[in-house]
């Protein structure tokens, strides 16, 4: 079948070279000329572990094709997909102007009929709003479809080629039988393709990602209670996780959640349900407490300097808000970055997939380091920001010899509470007793 993707951020670019991969002929469709020039070249613009392979392999294959033209890539296929950006407003609202942007082009492009696929995750009644915006433009018979992506950065090759579920928002028969086509390579290996109506099509991506904020937010407040009350966060996920209605997934405390998605989510529904006259309780709770979580381990800091950070050099290795990508959204880092300078620190980083963005943002406001041990040079402290797979089993005779004290604060509780108490570290993670060797400082 013959696909344009328009859009060629993470959701589209992902998007279509899956497609491809299933053997479609896929168009994507970006308005940044360079951007598209170095995708004809072969040049991945995001980091996605495993998708540059599939990507080259499907260039070469002359099934994945890059452009500028809009109308150029209609014309060619029957199938349209919308992978725009709906960035939150001040007020929280998702920003559907690029989403209706394009829908008015395709009114106006279109000769024939097409499938419009909203990839996006918008609020619900997106569908009858881009419904609307084509068909004050035409009089083409046409179809719109809420199919929502569930891909998570660093995984997300993973994800599209394995999901768990395909759902699928349509009401019209023959866009049902379309989008099964395009999807019975997954459906022909066992894989569920849920139908359903459009808006609950598009409540279920909200609902799904805010439900996963809800539980990672509540293990970091069981995490907190832990450390009042001297249990450990890590034995009591454990035997939450083991309990088959809960499962272990998302139980890991830590600082906070961030990224694309999440937050934002959280704040669309939210406006979206007060648009409504409905208040999401639980989710304003939600968000309030991951705001302080983000942070929680400042305090302990200044505590450790004795409420004295003026000058005291921090090492903060990590910087995207999560292993295995470069996305620095809303990352727990930044948070505490700015908290840190703002009370006199500075800041040595190191994350060599994510330092790109973060020098876009900070410039020279913090100092970058090659290499993770480099970072620790005359460092008074070590701050563990994301958990990237390099920094769970480090050398600590290195890391003392290097480090001005002997201090490390671990927002992603990357080590058993012994390897830092036998190294003579002191030791600050996330719901789990303190270390409180204290050696002195050089």
């Amino acid at each position: 079948m013959n696909i344009t993707i328009v859009g060629t951020g993470y959701v589209g670019l992902v998007t279509g070279t899956t497609l491809a991969e299933l053997g479609n002929s896929v168009y994507c469709v970006d308005i940044d000329e360079k951007k598209v020039e170095g995708m004809k070249q072969g040049i991945v613009p995001i980091y996605e572990p495993n998708l540059e392979e599939m990507f080259l392999r499907n260039i070469q294959s002359e099934r994945l094709f890059f452009t500028t033209n809009l109308k150029e890539a209609l014309d060619k296929s029957e199938v349209i997909y919308l992978a725009l950006p709906t960035p939150p407003g001040e007020d929280g609202s998702a920003d559907l102007s690029y989403v209706l942007k394009v829908a008015n082009d395709i009114g106006e492009m279109m000769t024939e009929y097409k499938v419009i696929v909203n990839k996006s995750t918008v609020p619900v009644g997106t569908a009858d709003k881009v419904r609307e915006t084509i068909s004050a433009k035409t009089n083409i018979s046409f179809d719109v479809v809420s199919n929502p992506e569930f891909l998570r950065e660093g995984f997300a090759v993973e994800d599209s080629m394995n999901p768990a579920r395909v759902v699928v928002g349509a009401s019209s028969e023959k866009a049902k039988d379309i989008m099964a086509q395009i999807y019975q390579p997954f459906t022909n290996t066992g894989i569920p393709i849920i139908f359903m109506d459009e808006k609950s099509s598009e409540l279920t991506k909200y609902a799904s990602n805010s439900f996963l904020a809800v539980k990672i937010t509540f293990m970091n407040e069981i995490a907190n209670y832990c450390e009042k009350v001297g249990a450990d966060v890590d034995k009591v996920r454990l035997g939450m996780g083991s309990d088959d209605r809960i499962g272990h997934r998302f139980l890991f405390p830590g600082i906070g959640y961030g990224g694309s998605c999440f937050p934002k989510d959280v704040k669309a529904l939210i406006k979206s349900g007060k648009d409504d006259g409905f208040n999401f309780q639980i989710l304003e709770a939600t968000e309030n407490v991951n705001t302080s979580q983000k942070v929680i381990l400042v305090s302990e800091i200044e505590k450790y300097f004795r409420g004295n950070l003026e000058g005291k050099k921090i090492a903060v290795w990590g910087l995207a808000f999560k292993a295995n990508t470069d996305d620095i959204r809303e990352a727990s880092s930044l948070d505490n970055i700015k908290l840190l300078l703002e009370k006199g620190a500075q800041i040595v980083a190191y994350d060599l997939i994510a330092e790109e963005n973060v020098r876009k943002l900070l410039g020279d406001k913090i100092s970058y380091a090659n290499t993770m041990y480099d970072a620790l040079e005359g460092a008074d402290a070590l701050f563990i920001a994301t958990e990237w797979p390099e920094f769970k089993n480090p050398n600590f005779e290195m890391m003392a010899k290097k480090m001005n004290g002997k201090a490390i604060f671990d927002g992603r509780n990357m080590f058993p509470l012994e390897i830092p108490e036998q190294n003579g570290f002191f030791y600050k993670s996330i719901g789990r007793k303190t270390v409180l060797r204290e050696p002195e400082q050089k």
